[in-house]
């Protein structure tokens, strides 16, 4: 009993994971192939594609306003 003991508390949480993991997948394979969770060929209408986009680039920045003679001045000094 100990050896199932000792097992049980190095590998709990790979086995609770594991399992869980497992029944996860199992189920949502079952839903996937349940009939009524399926469009028959009549009903199915097929999504249009992807419409993309491409904004122009923007215009060009005006240049920047020169310093005046007075402000360069006062940062020599």
């Amino acid at each position: 009993m100990s050896r199932l003991r000792s097992f049980w508390h190095s590998y709990k949480v790979l086995i609770v994971m594991g399992s869980g993991l497992g029944l996860v997948h199992w189920g949502w394979y079952s839903i996937k192939s349940s009939p009524l969770l399926k469009k028959s060929r009549e009903e199915y209408i097929p999504e249009p594609g992807i419409v993309s986009y491409v904004a122009p680039s923007p215009p060009p920045l005006p240049p920047l306003p020169e310093k005046s003679k007075k402000r360069a001045t006062k940062d020599k000094e």
